[in-house]
């Protein structure tokens, strides 16, 4: 026997055709005991709808808006680059992707980047964003009006947001608090910690698994106060520069997002190169450059490829009200050391 088709609901419910597309795709104009009845006859036969072929015949596109932070991050130019990727990758499946950067501080652009978004009718929005007041009622906002969210990289854990695309960032954090320790080895000492900011989510819980593991397990290791950069490298030169002027047995310093360059700059122009141990963020021509040569010791990357990918297929699967396939969204902490370098375009893995 075939599989149950839309002909056999509506022959087992009693009703038209027509009644059974319109309970199959929502649409008004058909009684609730109706509706009751196709439901029913669905669950009787084990109708499974393929969404795909539904959407095919009904000439659905989707179209996403994926919102990244206007900086000059060499990560955010890698992360747009592998949505403009995965965009193309999955046209196929009818999906159009648009990038647009926005000066997340500046709250009109970002009051108005939503509005334009509500009044082009997308269907959902991946966003990067700090976690901020002004976020939450922009992400209620565009839900209200039925539109899919997902916050990408950074979490919004306290909005309305569908689901979060990027690493498990509190475990990123113990992560670089063991290698850290393991790193440092027997000696006692202070570490730099720096950060974008303090209002992002992924960077509180990247510096909250830090500081579990040094007083866990590294009690000879004192994290400093947390200094922040701002996405300025120029800044964070400054700020650890001074950090390093006002404290006196720093022997490691974890750079928690971006602002490596800074770091680094500070770091070769003093002369520490083999006295601090060094563990940053996101594999960029930079920090790639920065291992090689053994200024830094360790990155721990997330891969910007399964990333975009991950975002757009969780839009689709919202818009299409199918569950989330948990274990090929799951984005992995990858370790990359100067011996274990990936050649070429770390994009270039397919997940």
């Amino acid at each position: 026997m075939g599989k149950p088709t839309v002909h056999d609901i509506a022959r087992e419910a009693g009703v038209s055709l027509a009644t059974v597309d319109r309970v199959l795709n929502a649409r008004a104009g058909v009684r609730e005991v109706t509706v009751r009845r196709v439901q029913e006859a669905i669950s009787r036969i084990g109708y499974v709808r393929d969404l795909s072929a539904a959407n095919l015949a009904r000439q659905r596109r989707y179209r996403f808006a994926f919102l990244l932070p206007d900086t000059p991050s060499q990560f955010l130019k890698g992360l747009h680059e592998a949505i403009d990727e995965a965009a193309a990758g999955l046209s196929a499946d009818r999906l159009e992707i648009e990038v647009r950067h926005i000066a997340m501080g500046d709250h009109l652009a970002l009051q108005q980047a939503f509005r334009r978004i509500e009044s082009q009718r997308f269907d959902g929005v991946a966003v990067m964003a700090n976690e901020t007041p002004m976020m939450r009622d922009m992400i209620a906002r565009v839900k209200a009006r039925g539109l899919a969210v997902v916050a990408m990289i950074t979490d919004q854990p306290h909005s309305e947001r569908d689901h979060f695309v990027g690493i498990d960032n509190l475990a990123a954090g113990r992560t670089a608090g063991v290698l850290m320790g393991r790193f440092v080895g027997p000696r006692a000492g202070k570490i730099v910690v720096a950060v974008n900011s303090m209002q992002a989510r992924d960077m509180v819980d990247r510096r909250m698994g830090f500081d579990e593991v040094l007083a866990e397990r590294f009690p000879g290791l004192v994290a400093l106060p947390t200094i922040e950069g701002r996405d300025n490298h120029e800044v964070v030169a400054r700020v650890t520069a001074q950090c390093l002027d006002n404290h006196d047995g720093v022997v490691g310093i974890y750079c928690a997002g971006a602002g490596l360059r800074g770091i680094t700059e500070v770091v070769r122009a003093r002369g520490l190169e083999e006295k601090l141990v060094i563990i940053g963020h996101d594999l960029t021509p930079h920090s790639r450059e920065m291992l090689t040569s053994g200024v830094v010791d360790v990155i721990i990357n997330q891969n910007a490829g399964h990333i975009a990918r991950s975002a757009a297929r969780v839009l689709k699967a919202q818009c299409d009200g199918v569950e989330v396939i948990a274990s090929q969204e799951r984005i992995r902490i990858e370790i990359v050391l100067k011996e274990n370098l990936p050649e070429g375009d770390y994009r270039e893995e397919k997940t």
